[in-house]
C-alpha cells in the first residue's frame, strides 16, 4: 500500500525544503527542478503529472461527513462537512454544520449567531476573503500527512 499523496501546499513546501537543503550543501537548484524531484520521489514522471493527480484529489478534510476544526470570522469552531465542491486548482466550496453556533458580530450591542456556514477555501485551508485586519473569513485546520490515520 502506498502512502497518501501530499496536498499541493505540502508538495510545494517539500520542494522549498529541498532547495534549502541543496543550498546548504552549496548546490543551487531552481524551484522548477525541486518540484520535478519531488514529483519523482512521489512516483510521477514529472511535476505536471504530479500536480494533476494532487489537484484532482479532494482533501480528506473536505469529504462530506468529515470532522474539521478551524475559525470562522475569528471564532473557533468544530464542525461536520455537509458538502464540498471542487472549484479547481486546489480550491473547494465547502458547507459546514458547526457543533455550536458562533457569534459573527464583534459588537457588544448585539449578536448574530451562525450554525451553518459556507465558504471557498484554497490549498492552505484559508478563504480569499479577509476581515479588515487581514484575517481570512474561514480557516480550516488541515491535517498534515503525518497526522492522518493509516488506512
Amino acid at each position: 500500500m502506498s502512502a497518501p499523496l501530499p496536498t499541493l501546499t505540502e508538495a510545494k513546501a517539500a520542494a522549498k525544503r529541498l532547495r534549502a537543503e541543496q543550498r546548504a550543501q552549496g548546490v543551487e537548484i531552481s524551484h522548477a527542478k525541486a518540484l520535478e524531484r519531488i514529483a519523482h520521489r512521489l512516483g510521477f514522471r514529472d511535476w505536471n503529472a504530479c500536480h494533476a493527480a494532487i489537484a484532482d484529489r479532494t482533501p480528506d478534510a473536505f469529504t462530506p461527513g468529515a470532522r474539521v476544526r478551524g475559525r470562522y470570522l475569528t471564532q473557533p469552531f468544530t464542525a461536520t462537512v455537509r458538502n464540498a465542491q471542487n472549484l479547481g486548482a486546489g480550491w473547494f466550496r465547502i458547507e459546514l454544520d458547526l457543533d455550536a453556533a458562533v457569534d459573527v458580530v464583534t459588537s457588544a450591542h448585539f449578536s448574530n449567531f451562525r450554525k451553518r456556514v459556507r465558504g471557498d477555501v484554497g490549498p492552505d485551508g484559508h478563504s480569499r476573503e479577509r476581515t479588515s485586519d487581514g484575517t481570512p473569513h474561514l480557516e480550516i485546520v488541515l491535517r498534515s500527512r503525518s497526522e492522518r490515520a493509516p488506512d
